[in-house]
């Protein structure tokens, strides 16, 4: 799939949640930290092939994924993504062609065992 300005929306099939890292008061009156959902939108998610793989697994990135979103200012690193289930560190984000129109975010998965 090349991405560009004549991306179809029908590529973005799959429905992901961006979170942030914050700290709430709960009903006890203590601070705790925990993730809260930011917002849910329409991704294209692939997994890294060739050269991206490889770069990839350099670091270590054995469940890299690749999510295309439309354009969002607000999206950061420290945020993680919610994808069928599984948690995603993001490790970069690129404005496509600096157009404004799609964002590409390379994620991690978060292994939960530990």
């Amino acid at each position: 799939m090349k991405v560009g300005d004549g991306m179809a929306a029908s590529e973005l099939r799959h429905r992901i949640t961006f979170q942030n890292f914050t700290t709430v008061v709960n009903e006890n009156g203590f601070e705790v930290e925990d993730w809260e959902d930011y917002k849910t939108v329409w991704a294209s998610v692939s997994n890294l092939t060739g050269r991206e793989y490889y770069e990839a697994s350099a670091v270590q990135a054995e469940e890299t994924v690749k999510f295309t979103i439309r354009y969002l200012s607000s999206i950061t690193t420290d945020m993680r993504i919610l994808f069928k289930g599984k948690q995603y560190n993001i490790i970069s984000i690129d404005n496509i062609k600096y157009g404004n129109k799609y964002i590409e975010i390379k994620a991690m998965e978060v292994d939960s065992s530990g």
